[in-house]
């Protein structure tokens, strides 16, 4: 954050010792730790509330998608199984078949051509 190097902290404790004076400096410098302690766990707090609210909002997006996975392999499932149902029973029209034309082949083909039985 600040790149305070040491030289820079005796310069502001002798001036802080100047002005302050020397009977009042252990109990502002106390204090000053104090504040300064407040303040980081203040940031820190901050920090991890903002962090868990982010995995937060993400683990709500991600539920999300696995809602819309589970509605998409639910709806192929009753897909399926209505096809399944049309195949398991041609001869039974559904709503939704097309209708079929005279003379059309229910058996798929599988006739007797010409064969004599």
């Amino acid at each position: 954050m600040f790149d305070i190097a040491f030289s820079e902290l005796v310069v502001i404790g002798i001036v802080a010792l100047v002005v302050i004076g020397p009977e009042k400096l252990p109990k502002v410098a106390r204090t000053v730790g104090l504040l300064l302690g407040r303040a980081q766990r203040y940031v820190n707090n901050v920090k991890s509330d903002i962090s868990r609210e982010l995995r937060f909002e993400e683990l709500q997006r991600l539920q999300a998608d696995i809602r819309d996975a589970e509605s998409a392999f639910k709806q192929a499932g009753t897909d399926i199984e209505q096809e399944m149902q049309k195949i398991a029973s041609p001869g039974q029209e559904s709503p939704d078949s097309e209708p079929r034309i005279s003379g059309q082949n229910t058996d798929d083909g599988l006739q007797n051509r010409g064969r004599p039985d």
